[in-house]
Formats: structure tokens, C-alpha cells, sequence
């Protein structure tokens, strides 16, 4: 324990260097701007960014990148609450509650309850990745496939909640994003599936920011201007200092679900591949699932908002966890650092806290400063963020879809990708119509290649025998839990219907 404290104050030391401070303000302030761009996100920034980086020491490189990636968590939220646009999918879960929370006029409440969920969450995890870094790298290592793929169900079973009493509405909107996520080629044969008309453009598949985008982006506004019948008032809102301390005093509301997110998004986070998009989207149902009132997710629940926010920061730590002591990627972001550390000539890896502890104490140190150099930065900005509900919206209808265009070009550079933007905006706005759950397709979507890769690599390591996954304890426990989750709202279903046909 002493040796860790000495070590961590010798890397804050490192990280309140002139040239170091300069690039975590710098990196947080290029991540916010990056992550409220619809479509970038932080596996652009990086990427787009890390050529720059080669004109500083390696120390100074990777605390930029790694503010960057903490600054677009952050950021992602600020287009979720104000558009209704997810910046990136590790923000789309944010734009459940966080968006009817603007459209009441509370989205000063939802970007600070934003702001101090991700630091709440980027604290912890930036603590546990101190104290608990060696131990939890080896417990990921244990993680296979048969406990990847229970970890996947257990993902869709914190979701059943989110069609409310209807059940089967849920699993029919999960069943639609399988589809969706299944169209391109089998990743086992190699053959073309769900190719739709003989189109080649559909063997690439149909990218998830394509999706999430459509839905949130065009259907919500399809959905928008006719239920209002095109008269649609943004509720004004005016920043003062008496509004900013009740938000503050506010946080009880979310607390308990800021805490949830914390720590099952640094856990998700660690795992290899899986990353903050899942760890946001479990949060997200857990927080609804254990709520007390649960209706009123999707509709402007605080929570709604604190608990993905924090469980996406929370696992960009936990995703460089494996990076650093591994050398195994938890994210795409973390594997473009992973690349970026190679050529500055480091090995990742068991050995790198040993042989280059000025460069990893240097880099944990850096992530306590930008984690509160973001949130200062955010609540700085909060007035700047709500202008943009002050423009009318037949202004602000057709900025949204020229954004959507534009996010979705720029990811694919495929005009193809665009159009099908525009149909699933419109399937979107059918199944809001038909009040049918949205939420867990898109979670079906952003987990079905992972679910379906760690399921057929389980069956042919297994010889097809399905009890694999019961006969290991990580995995057993997961499903497990997923038919707790599953049943638990039919057992309070069948408590209500039980109460209500008793006699007064």
C-alpha cells in the first residue's frame, strides 16, 4: 500500500509538469468537442489525433490521447441531451432520459447530473485501476468465451425491463437488432447472410453508428414534429446560480445509481473487447431495473442519465486496465493506443510497470487531473451547451438531419450508409408509434456480434455441447443472474396482480 502512494504521488508530480498540463487540458478540451460531434466519438479523435503526438515524448502523447478519450466520454452526452443525437454509441443510453429532460426544460439538470456522474465514475475507476490493477488483469485473463457470451446475456436480461409490462414487445424489438446486426458475412464460413435484394453494399453490414444515429437522430424527430403537429417548444432555460446549487443538492436523486454505474462499468471495462458502449447499456437497465419508480425511465429520470454517464467513463479506465498490464486491448480506442505505445517504443505488458514506471504512474496520475479538469470544463460550459435549445426548431429540425448526414458520411464515407440512416429513422419512428421499445434494439445491434463470435466459438471448442456454459462458474453465475433479472419483473407482475384481485 505505501509503495502504491508513493508511486501515485510521484506520478501526479510527473503530470503537473507545464508541458503534461498543457496536454490533459488540451486533450479534455479536444474530447469534448470530438464526442458531442454526431459520429466521431473517441475512436476518431484518437485516431485522427495520434500523428500529433509523435512530436512529444511518449509520456506527454499518451496523457494527451488519454485525456482525449476521458473528454469524448464526456462529450458524448452534450449532443444526447440537446439533439438527441448520440455523439458516439457509448452516449446513446443517455439520450433515453436525457433528451425528454431537455424537452422539459431541465437540461441544465441532465449536463450537470452528466458532468458529475462521469467524474463520480472516472473517480472511482481511476481508484480501483491504482489499487486493484494486477489482480483484476488476471482475473481477466479467465474470461473465454463461454463467460464473454454469458456476460452477453446477462446484457439483454438487465434490458427486459425497458418495454415496461410488455415483455414479449421487448424481446421482439431485441429479436429485430439480431437481424439487423447478423446482415453482412458469417464470421465462421465466411458466406454473405441477409444480403436484402442482391445489394453488394449490404456485405459490409450495417454499421451500429448507422443505427443508433437513424433512430435517435431521424426518428425522433419524425416522432417529434408529429406529436406535436409541428409547433414544438423547447422549454427555455435560464442558468443561475440558484439553479445550479439545487442540481447540485440534486445528486441523492442519482447517487445510488452514479455508484452502480461506477463499478459495473470499471468491471465490463476490463474485459477485452468489451468496452463502454455494453458497460453504459447494462447500467442503464440495472439503474431502471432496481428503481423504484421504473416508469418513469425514458421519460426524464436523472438517473436515466447518471448512471450510463458514469458507467462509460468508469469503463474508459477500466478498458486500458488489460492495455497496460496485458497488452490486450479492452476498447477500439485503447487498441489505437495500444498501437501508439508500440511505436513510441514501449511494450505493453506485465513488465511495463517494472521497466517504465515513470510513464504508467505518470499516466494514472494525469487521469485524477483530467478527470476534474474535464468536469470544471463541463460545468463551465453548460451555458454554451443550452443555447443551442434556444434556436427554434424549425431552425435546429434541419441542422439535425444535415448533422446525422453528416456524422453518418464521415464514418462510412459510404452515401449508401446514409440512406439506410434515413430508413431505419423511419422504422424507428413506426415502432415509437407502435410503442415498441427502441432501446433494446440498439443494444441488440451493438451486442449481437459479440454475443454470436463467443457463442459459436464456445460450441466449436466444445464439440457443440451447450452445457459448457454451466460447467464453468464465471459463466454459470452470469446466466444465472440473467434468469433472476428475467423473471424478477414477472414475479412483480404477478405480485401486483395477486394484490390488486385481493379484496379491499
Amino acid at each position: 500500500m505505501e509503495t502504491i502512494l508513493i508511486s501515485l504521488g510521484s506520478g501526479l508530480l510527473h503530470a503537473f509538469e507545464p508541458l503534461n498540463l498543457f496536454m490533459i487540458v488540451a486533450g479534455c478540451l479536444a474530447g469534448l468537442f470530438v464526442g458531442c460531434m454526431p459520429g466521431l466519438g473517441s475512436v476518431n479523435g484518437v485516431a485522427i489525433l495520434l500523428p500529433i503526438t509523435f512530436l512529444v515524448p511518449p509520456t506527454a502523447a499518451i496523457i494527451f490521447l488519454a485525456a482525449l478519450y476521458y473528454g469524448a466520454m464526456y462529450g458524448g452526452a452534450i449532443s444526447s441531451i440537446t439533439l438527441g443525437i448520440p455523439g458516439a454509441s457509448t452516449a446513446v443510453a443517455t439520450v433515453f432520459d436525457g433528451r425528454p429532460m431537455a424537452q422539459q426544460g431541465r437540461a441544465d439538470q441532465a449536463l450537470m447530473a452528466a458532468a458529475i456522474a462521469s467524474f463520480i465514475g472516472g473517480t472511482v475507476s481511476v481508484i480501483l485501476f491504482t489499487f486493484f490493477a494486477p489482480p483484476l488483469a488476471v482475473f481477466a485473463l479467465k474470461f473465454g468465451p463461454q463467460e464473454e457470451f454469458a456476460l452477453m446475456v446477462l446484457a439483454f436480461a438487465t434490458f427486459i425491463g425497458l418495454g415496461g409490462d410488455d415483455i414479449p414487445k421487448t424481446v421482439f424489438s431485441i429479436l429485430i437488432g439480431l437481424v439487423v446486426a447478423a446482415v453482412g458475412f458469417d464470421i465462421i464460413s465466411g458466406k454473405p447472410r441477409l444480403i436484402f435484394f442482391d445489394m453488394v453494399e449490404f456485405q459490409r453490414g450495417i454499421g451500429f453508428l448507422v443505427v443508433a444515429i437513424g433512430i435517435y437522430g431521424i426518428g425522433e424527430m419524425l416522432w417529434t414534429i408529429e406529436s406535436t403537429k409541428g409547433k414544438v417548444q423547447m422549454h427555455s432555460v435560464r442558468v443561475t446560480w440558484q439553479r445550479m446549487g439545487d442540481n447540485l443538492r440534486g445528486i441523492r436523486d442519482y447517487i445510488n445509481s452514479t455508484w452502480l454505474g461506477s463499478v459495473l462499468g470499471f468491471f465490463v471495462g476490463t474485459l477485452p473487447a468489451a468496452g463502454a458502449t455494453p458497460a453504459s447499456l447494462m447500467s442503464y437497465g440495472l439503474a431502471k431495473t432496481f428503481s423504484k419508480d421504473p416508469e418513469s425511465f425514458g421519460k426524464g429520470n436523472v438517473a436515466g442519465v447518471a448512471a450510463p454517464e458514469a458507467a462509460n467513463n468508469a469503463a474508459s479506465t477500466g478498458s486500458m486496465l488489460p492495455m497496460l498490464t496485458l497488452g490486450i486491448p479492452g476498447s477500439p480506442t485503447t487498441a489505437i493506443l495500444l498501437g501508439g505505445m508500440i511505436i513510441w517504443g514501449l511494450r505493453p505488458g506485465p513488465l511495463l510497470f517494472s521497466e517504465n514506471p515513470d510513464f504508467v504512474w505518470g499516466l494514472i496520475g494525469s487521469l485524477y487531473i483530467a478527470n476534474l479538469a474535464t468536469l470544471v470544463l463541463n460545468l463551465a460550459l453548460i451555458p454554451v451547451f443550452i443555447r443551442v435549445l434556444a434556436m427554434p426548431f424549425s431552425i435546429l429540425t434541419p441542422i439535425i438531419f444535415v448533422l446525422c448526414a453528416l456524422g453518418v458520411f464521415a464514418t462510412t464515407d459510404r452515401m449508401f450508409d446514409v440512406w439506410i440512416m434515413v430508413i431505419i429513422g423511419i422504422v424507428g419512428y413506426l415502432m415509437r408509434k407502435l410503442n415498441y421499445p427502441v432501446a433494446p434494439a440498439v443494444l441488440a445491434i451493438v451486442l449481437g456480434p459479440l454475443a454470436e463470435r463467443s457463442l459459436r466459438q464456445s460450441l466449436v471448442s466444445s464439440q457443440g455441447d451447450p452445457l459448457t456454459f454451466l460447467e464453468r462458474p464465471i459463466s454459470l453465475t452470469c446466466i444465472l443472474m440473467a434468469l433472476a433479472l428475467v423473471c424478477y419483473p414477472l414475479f412483480i407482475g404477478f405480485r401486483r396482480k395477486r394484490a390488486g384481485s385481493q379484496p379491499g
